[in-house]
C-alpha cells in the first residue's frame, strides 16, 4: 500500500502514472479526485488509484478500501488518505511529494522498518 502526500497540482497522479507504466500497463492514468477511484491493469497487477479529497465521509470507500489492500495481485495507491487512517495498514509506503520548480519535485519515502527492510 502507498501512500502519497502532497498539495494539490504536486504530482502524486504524474507518480501513479509513472508506477502504471512499470506493470507495462497501457491505460491511460488520470486524477480520480472526482471519481474517488480508478483502476489500471497490467503485468498481473491492478493498481487501485484512491483519492478522498472530496470526501467528508468515506462510506462505503472504506470497505472497498479495506478489500483491495488484502489481495496480493493489487498496489493499492492512496491520496488524502486521513478519511480512512483506520482501515490502512502500519505496514505501508508513504511518499510525500513536494515541489521544488515548475517541472521538479521532491520525494521523500518513509514506512516502518518492517517495510524498509522488505524493500531492501
Amino acid at each position: 500500500m502507498i501512500e502519497l502526500i502532497s498539495d494539490l497540482g504536486g504530482g502524486k497522479t504524474t507518480f501513479v502514472r509513472g508506477l502504471v507504466q512499470g506493470i507495462n500497463s497501457e491505460d491511460r492514468v488520470t486524477s480520480p479526485t472526482f471519481t474517488v477511484s480508478n483502476q489500471y491493469h497490467g503485468s498481473g497487477l491492478t493498481v487501485h488509484h484512491f483519492d478522498f479529497y472530496r470526501l467528508l465521509e468515506p462510506g462505503i470507500m472504506r470497505d472497498e478500501i479495506a478489500e483491495v489492500i488484502n489481495d496480493q495481485k493489487n498496489v493499492t495507491i492512496v491520496e488524502w488518505a486521513d478519511i480512512v487512517a483506520d482501515v490502512l495498514p502500519a505496514n505501508r509506503l508513504t511518499v510525500s511529494i513536494r515541489a521544488t520548480g515548475e517541472q521538479s519535485r521532491h520525494y521523500t519515502f518513509s514506512g516502518n522498518q518492517k517495510l524498509i527492510s522488505q524493500l531492501q
